[in-house]
């Protein structure tokens, strides 16, 4: 499995996993990201991501964009 931080702008990926400590995961959940979910990476900055979760932009940074996994 690959973290989200390696994918690039433009590309749509599925989730597969989360990871890291219960409260992380159930924050990023509450923001969408749970397993078998599209992501699309709308653009990258200095290693912080927004991406397109269902029909919301967030912004994550390096970390926590690091927790997805696809």
């Amino acid at each position: 499995m690959i973290p989200l931080t390696m994918a690039k702008p433009g590309e749509t990926v599925t989730v597969r996993r989360i990871t890291g400590k219960d409260d992380v995961r159930q924050h990023l959940a509450e923001l969408g990201f749970v397993v078998d979910t599209e992501v699309t990476v709308v653009s990258s900055l200095a290693g912080g991501l927004i991406v397109q979760v269902k029909d919301c932009r967030v912004a994550l940074d390096q970390s926590m964009a690091s927790r997805i996994m696809f």
